[in-house]
């Protein structure tokens, strides 16, 4: 029976953990954000395209 209790109280305390980890997240996604950050790392998949366009061959004796 002690151990059963023991089991119900971490069930409750890893929900309200969980919960907490969540609104954190949820926090620093919508509140604590920086738009200026998330524009520059949302252009990063394309700065190696501009890149390798630069280098192409052959295009310099044209």
């Amino acid at each position: 029976m002690a151990l059963q209790h023991i089991f119900d109280d971490a069930s409750r305390i890893m929900t309200v953990i969980s919960f907490a980890t969540f609104a954190g997240i949820l926090a620093w996604t919508y509140v604590l954000r920086k738009e200026k950050d998330f524009a520059q790392a949302a252009g990063l998949p394309f700065a190696d395209d501009a890149d390798a366009d630069a280098d192409a061959p052959g295009e310099d004796y044209v």
